[in-house]
């Protein structure tokens, strides 16, 4: 009686995952070295963030490992219940009494143990639910009442939920989304320069009446002159990353973070960064975060399905155009705007979203691991999307 050999193993891309794993690394070696002082002067506790840190990559880990052994195709049938739960998050924060203020902004719940921040489930959730709509009605996507005005409508209901609190960093990534998997998926792209042409105006009334978003934009024209007021935070991140050179002054000798820099440990932590390691510790991050680009569009392409492709797609760029505006406003070449350097910057809710969308491209990646795939192209199947 002849017996069925063996399954293959499943090979994920071992590149990506050791892209991630360093920029975890990383991630937990800086926060350490930024947080020290903060943490020691104000809670007594010099290890406090890392510790919590630590924590949030062990789960990170565990969610990586799931998603990898569960695989992306199962996503598709949570595309509604992840929405369904991120908006309630997102009403559920806004609510005195359960959301959370620091800093003059209501973003996170606090549960017993740890804070969680709704707008990053938020982000991930309508990744999938966006992905999940557009291969479901690829052939219909050029269409305006039903492959532009929908997404369009629910984006915007999103940006309202996550403006409230207020988080305007989210709210960019949301849109950006959006706007990234519209244009892959065949949109066309009258609606989608209509759209930002009809922002515009919105934007410039938003920004013109409000004091706080013009101060930013003035900080950001020119943070010396607002050297004391506005612009200290650019300016400080300036002199921080000036201050390293080519090769650093040394993992923790950084100057900057002795509380002169604010959120040295969370939005400015590459700053800290350049400081302590360099030009050749900033080439080193920036080639991590290529790979993830490289490797993760690679997945996405040979994904052979349209919801995968979509998916590995989107996860590909917003970590790429994430972690490219935090430096960029580290550098003051753009406004500030509360984005976190992904699997580096400090925070719990992130780092646990960003390794479980890590697992979900390193699931894609099995498809690559040998025989390359194309994408289909024609009618989608729908057994592809329900699956």
């Amino acid at each position: 009686m002849k017996t069925s050999p063996p399954a293959a193993p499943v090979r994920f891309d071992p590149i990506l995952l050791c892209a991630v794993l360093a920029l975890v690394s990383l991630g937990l070696v800086m926060t350490y070295s930024a947080s020290a002082v903060l943490a020691q002067d104000k809670l007594g506790d010099s290890l406090y963030f890392l510790k919590r840190q630590m924590s949030a990559a062990g789960i990170g880990l565990v969610a990586m490992a799931v998603a990898m052994k569960l695989g992306w195709r199962k996503l598709a049938r949570l595309a509604y219940p992840l929405l369904l739960v991120a908006i309630v998050l997102l009403i559920a924060v806004a609510i005195p009494g359960i959301g959370t203020t620091a800093g003059g902004a209501r973003r996170w719940i606090r549960l017993p143990g740890f804070s969680l921040q709704p707008a990053e489930i938020a982000k991930f959730a309508w990744l999938v639910y966006l992905s999940y709509s557009l291969a479901k009605k690829r052939e219909k996507v050029a269409t305006f009442s039903i492959g532009f005005l929908p997404h369009l409508a629910l984006c915007g209901i999103l940006v309202l939920l996550c403006m409230l609190q207020p988080d305007f960093g989210s709210s960019v990534l949301l849109v950006f989304m959006l706007f990234v998997l519209l244009f892959a998926a065949g949109t066309k792209l009258s609606y989608l320069v209509g759209s930002v042409l009809l922002a515009l105006p919105l934007a410039f009334v938003a920004i013109a009446t409000s004091p706080y978003r013009m101060k930013r934009i003035l900080a950001f024209l020119d943070p010396w002159a607002h050297r004391h007021d506005v612009g200290y935070q650019v300016a400080e991140s300036l002199m921080s990353i000036g201050s390293g050179g080519i090769t650093g002054l040394g993992l923790g000798d950084g100057r900057q973070k002795l509380f002169f820099l604010p959120e040295a440990h969370t939005d400015f932590i590459f700053s800290i960064l350049g400081e302590e390691l360099g030009l050749i510790g900033v080439g080193l991050l920036v080639v991590l975060y290529a790979v993830v680009l490289w490797r993760g569009i690679r997945a996405a392409l040979a994904a052979g399905e349209t919801f995968g492709t979509y998916l590995g797609l989107g996860i590909s760029s917003i970590i790429a155009f994430q972690a490219t505006v935090n430096m960029c406003v580290a550098m003051g070449l753009l406004p500030t705007k509360g984005l976190t350097l992904p699997f580096v910057s400090y925070g719990g809710t992130s780092l646990v979203v960003l390794m479980g969308s890590a697992g979900v491209l390193l699931s894609l990646s099995a498809n690559t691991q040998g025989a390359t795939r194309p994408v289909r192209t024609g009618t989608t199947d729908m057994r592809e999307v329900t699956a």
